[in-house]
């Protein structure tokens, strides 16, 4: 907390997307990190946490997992901070109320147990997403920390990535009663689409559905069609200084640029010609209204974003690129789009890597639209 000297805190979730920067932006600061991860011996897996600067003195490796009862009380006894990244994230699932939602619920309140055993922990801070916010049926112009998803309209509708609302959404809730009940410091971080550069060594989930437009992934377009995104490394800073300011308390929302999935594609095509993108975009009206996500509580706090809508994108590009995750161009000599195969599975916990990296056809991911 702000006053103090850094101190220990545990990021669990720490080989994902978010963890790992995450990670990485303690290190910087001197704070001692305690990182869980499902398999610390997996070097393919770990070796990109190992290699960050300080990691040598300043970073231990935890084995813990969601699913299992009392896995993480090692991991945060004795810490001051937990940060609680890990979430699952398989959106192909074949058993989503076992495999997502049930481990996601329980894997929150297991930590929530874990903080009070320890006695030590002063704030949890926990990762939500805006995919508790606004799942409904008919968009507003504008959502605020009071709203949330309808879950009757998302279990009738089964849209793509319908497990990991319904499972953001009652882990949060089920948290803040378990906060309570525990006298447990708890706020919670609400991002709308994380994009940015990235550390870890597989394809990310959200940039799946980030860069669609570019790797023609369409089940993934219904996501980003009235879209509000914010920059990864703006994400895990909101998370470090809310940590530190003893006056935050409640939910807030991590959202700095509001984008329909035409003003995207507009983008793309003037700063990355070399990709083919669409014009016409099937079943999608071509004027549609943005959809805001107010930062209002954030900024208020005196929290403030650093970067563009471009920048986001220019970082997973090339990080993207740069990783043999991405093609550089999508077009063919004699004129004509070449066909991307997307990231074959979104099959993740947050905690482990993402199997993002294997191509695979488009249909894969058909398992229904907002």
């Amino acid at each position: 907390m702000k006053g103090d000297a850094p101190a220990t805190v545990c990021v669990t979730g720490a080989a994902g997307f978010i963890g790992s920067w995450l990670v990485m932006r303690l290190l910087e600061r001197g704070y001692t990190v305690r990182a869980t991860v499902r398999d610390p011996g997996n070097m393919k897996k770990v070796k990109h946490l190992l290699d960050l600067p300080k990691a040598d003195t300043n970073l231990t490796l935890w084995k813990a997992d969601l699913t299992e009862e009392g896995s993480f009380d090692e991991a945060i006894e004795g810490c001051h901070g937990v940060f609680h990244v890990a979430t699952p994230m398989d959106f192909e699932s074949q058993d989503p109320e076992n495999e997502v939602i049930k481990p996601t619920i329980e894997g929150v309140l297991g930590i929530i147990r874990s903080c009070a055993k320890a006695k030590t922990v002063k704030r949890l801070v926990f990762t939500s997403s805006a995919g508790t916010v606004n799942v409904q049926e008919h968009q507003r112009p504008v959502y605020d920390e009071n709203d949330w998803s309808d879950l009757d309209f998302i279990y009738s509708k089964k849209m793509t990535a319908w497990m990991y609302f319904v499972s953001k959404t009652l882990a949060e809730k089920a948290a803040w009663e378990a906060a309570k009940e525990n006298n447990i410091d708890f706020i919670s971080i609400i991002p709308t689409l994380v994009v940015g550069p990235f550390i870890m060594p597989s394809f990310p989930p959200s940039l799946i559905t980030a860069l669609s437009l570019i790797t023609g992934n369409e089940p993934h377009y219904s996501i980003i069609k009235q879209g509000q995104f914010v920059h990864l490394d703006d994400l895990c800073e909101s998370h470090i200084y809310l940590y530190e300011d003893p006056k935050a308390e409640g939910r807030y929302i991590c959202s700095s640029h509001d984008a329909t999935i035409h003003d995207l594609g507009k983008m793309i095509r003037e700063k990355w010609p070399e990709y083919d993108i669409p014009t016409e975009l099937k079943g999608i009206e071509k004027d549609l209204p943005l959809v805001c996500f107010s930062s209002k509580k954030l900024r208020e706090m005196g929290f403030q974003f650093k970067y563009s809508l471009e920048d986001m994108f220019r970082g997973a590009i090339e990080t993207c690129r740069e990783k043999g995750l991405l093609p550089y161009s999508t077009r063919k000599h004699d004129g004509s789009k070449e066909k991307v195969l997307p990231p074959c599975s979104t099959e993740a916990h947050a905690n482990d890597h993402e199997k993002g990296s294997v191509p695979c056809p488009v249909e894969s991911h058909a398992n229904g639209k907002v």
